[in-house]
């Protein structure tokens, strides 16, 4: 994703570009559309399609900024291994847009700052513990120097435990204090006795006495002579091998299929090999694509850990940015090898003497982008595609190799067809035309490729923009070719939506051109995607529900999927945890809709397209023929129950006939259904829950009353 662009929403857009035989988008005169008085919904429970892979409803996630060090990780401490000076500086300042400085806060992390002067700290960079520097303090009989980090949340009588990396000169007594306030009773110290002239590792525990955001951890040392720093750490002591409780419990809860790791933008200057063994030994590192110093304490290990913890398959992305075929080869044997392999008796060296068995291998992030680290045009990235292929097969040919794709849509609206070829829209067969590049030119060297797509709220592609010109230029306008759009609430949660119909469409214009598309069963992954603009809110979970249900029309191509990001369904803070309204959707399909897609009609088709066709815009509107409802069916795959999947997105209540061939229907279902009191609705940490999901029994003999703005999953058993 561009770097240049809001960190946890990533908003990078991506839009099928459809166009006539002279690349002309063409023109979609907008037709009003009313709903019939009585919408029919009618199911053919014996034209079944492909099955909703668990993978569909997978997530992404990549260390940008603080994401996976705050948000999942149970560290407590920042930059714990001594990447910046320690000192008084004040920091930098904030940009002065907003947009910049909200960013600017993500990727900032807390500093140590001196106790007593600044000039009793010093950085030592000839004898460091582990990266380019560590602290050494100065020490005196007379008053107590050290240094000290604030802003730590703390708990009532909650445990903390860590340890410490130091090493000191005889003579000098150190202490290592947690202070919950600024009272002399509002703080516990330990002693480290035991500290030597060599480094060793000195384990801590300490327990709050009260509830606090601004707990304050420092080391202060008293008599002749110094000592140094090597590392420290402290973690809640309920915490799950490194890992939040709260934030893990909540996700593991989703059932997410996989999860995408470790990026991202972030993957194109990742070294994976410095980000295994020891944790303290690891350098911290600048991550010079988010613009953030990394710990470089959750690395492939601890990746896999999370995925164990969570119950979720790894789907691990390699760096062909800046990384090579024989990196990409040897992580793969870092994970699947054997302990008699090179990598796999590292791997065991770590800790860690079982193969990890990771199937699922992205071969790069977006090398088609011109902000990716490592782009190149696909004229030539096809070739390196085949060799990290060939040698990540080679140690492992079990393994599913998923190319980067772009389809027409993802390079015009991001420009890349302007910035190479000087035209707005990509063209098939062309320089402009990624993922028929790759199909061209790698066929049989991926089993999948992966699509990226980003939608903005409150605004549109124009395809009459060029966003680009080919003189030079290399930064793009702010809003590059997006302008303002008037949406009605039903256009406005169907727009992301349309980005899956064009992915759809698109690719059926492949598998023409391509036949052995068809023939290699090559299939679709999603991987990443988002509305981006605003609060994770029901209207974002409204518009959300349809994304999933017009990927599950698509099962026979789509087969992955990776929201970006597997925090978003979240909302938390430094200690707890809940899920947002899009955790809660997420939850509900996951929970209650069966996973055997069959056949949907309607009396109510969607509304002829109202932009011109290409950009943003398919030839036809995503969802079902049940307009203003979005309908799903699905069965189980015994065939005995009947899942409906239905999105409301209007402000009033809908009544739809459901109409069964190929069976009947018990009297009575039950419906899930997830709503709150206006589209706003959110549901945050601390707070009453606005967005809630309900039970209640329905009767199938009468029209289903479908409530305003709200997400349902009914249930139906099947008569046979």
């Amino acid at each position: 994703m561009d770097r240049r662009l809001a960190y946890l929403l990533f908003a990078a857009a991506a839009v099928l570009a459809t166009r006539t035989a002279n690349g002309q988008a063409p023109q979609a005169a907008p037709v009003a559309t009313k709903a019939p008085s009585r919408l029919e919904g009618s199911v053919n429970l014996r034209a079944k399609q492909a099955p909703i892979s668990p993978n569909l409803y997978g997530m992404f996630i990549e260390h940008g900024g603080n994401l996976i060090n705050h948000g999942l990780w149970a560290e407590m401490l920042d930059d714990r291994k001594f990447f910046n000076p320690i000192d008084s500086s004040p920091d930098t300042p904030l940009p002065t847009d907003a947009q910049d400085a909200a960013r600017a806060l993500r990727m900032r992390s807390r500093r140590w700052r001196p106790v007593g002067a600044d000039r009793f700290v010093v950085m030592d960079n000839v004898s460091a513990y582990t990266g380019a520097q560590s602290p050494e303090v100065l020490t005196d009989e007379i008053e107590a120097h050290g240094f000290a980090q604030t802003g730590l949340a703390l708990e009532k009588d909650k445990a903390y435990v860590g340890h410490i990396v130091i090493r000191k000169t005889p003579g000098v007594r150190v202490q290592a204090t947690l202070s919950w306030g600024d009272g002399s009773g509002q703080k516990q110290t330990v002693e480290l006795g035991r500290v030597q002239a060599a480094y060793a590792s000195i384990p801590l525990q300490f327990t709050s006495q009260d509830d606090t955001e601004h707990g304050t951890f420092s080391l202060t040392g008293l008599g002749s002579g110094s000592f140094h720093v090597g590392a420290v750490s402290l973690m809640p002591v309920d915490n799950l091998e490194g890992f939040r409780k709260d934030t893990i419990a909540r996700l593991r809860d989703l059932h997410s299929g996989m999860w995408r790791l470790p990026g991202g933008n972030y993957i194109s200057a990742y070294e994976w090999r410095g980000a295994v063994g020891d944790r303290d030994h690891r350098a911290p590192n600048w991550d010079p694509v988010w613009g953030a110093v990394q710990p470089n304490d959750v690395g492939m290990d601890e990746l896999m850990t999370l995925c164990r913890l969570i119950g979720v398959e790894p789907y691990i992305t390699v760096n062909a940015g800046f990384g090579d075929a024989t990196s990409a080869s040897d992580q793969v044997e870092y994970m699947n090898g054997s302990v008699a392999t090179p990598m796999g008796s590292l791997r065991a060296k770590n800790g860690h003497p079982e193969p990890y068995g990771v199937k699922l291998w992205n071969v790069g992030n977006e090398p088609y982008g011109w902000w990716q680290f490592g782009h190149m045009s696909i004229q030539y990235y096809p070739f390196k595609h085949n060799l990290f292929a060939a040698a990540m097969r080679k140690v492992d040919p079990s393994i599913t190799v998923i190319a980067s794709g772009a389809m027409l849509d993802e390079m015009t609206v991001l420009g890349n067809a302007a910035y190479t070829a000087g035209v707005t829209m990509a063209i098939p067969g062309t320089e402009t035309d990624w993922t028929g590049g790759m199909l061209a030119s790698s066929m049989g060297n991926f089993d999948g490729i992966s699509e990226h797509w980003y939608a903005r709220m409150g605004t549109r592609f124009d395809i009459t923009i060029a966003p680009y010109a080919r003189n030079g230029i290399s930064t793009p306008p702010h809003r590059w070719g997006y302008v303002p759009v008037e949406e009605t609430q039903v256009e406005w949660i169907r727009h992301p939506s349309n980005r899956v119909r064009e992915k759809a469409e698109e690719w059926d214009d492949y598998k023409i051109r391509f036949p052995e598309i068809a023939k290699k069963n090559l299939f679709l992954s999603m991987d990443e995607w988002a509305y981006t603009g605003g609060p994770s809110n029901l209207k974002l979970a409204l518009a959300y529900a349809e994304v999933l249900q017009e990927m599950f029309r698509h099962t026979s191509d789509m087969k992955m999927s990776a929201f970006t990001m597997g925090l978003s369904t979240l909302d938390y803070n430094n200690t707890r945890a809940e899920y947002n309204a899009n955790g809660l959707m997420f939850k509900l399909y996951r929970d209650h809709l069966a996973n055997i897609p069959v056949e949907l009609d309607g009396n109510s088709p969607q509304p002829a397209p109202k932009w011109p066709i290409g950009g943003e815009q398919p030839k036809v509107n995503a969802g079902s023929p049940t307009y203003p409802l979005d309908v799903i069916a699905t069965t189980t795959e015994d065939g005995k129950f009947l899942t409906l999947g239905v999105v409301n997105p209007t402000n009033s209540t809908q009544s739809l006939v459901p109409l069964v061939r190929g069976g009947t229907l018990s009297t009575d279902g039950t419906v899930w259904t997830l709503t709150g009191q206006t589209v706003t609705a959110v549901n945050s940490v601390g707070k009453p829950a606005e967005v809630t999901v309900t039970e209640q029994v329905v009767n199938a003999k009468e029209d289903i009353s479908v409530a305003p703005i709200s997400i349902n999953v009914y249930r139906f058993a099947i008569k046979q």
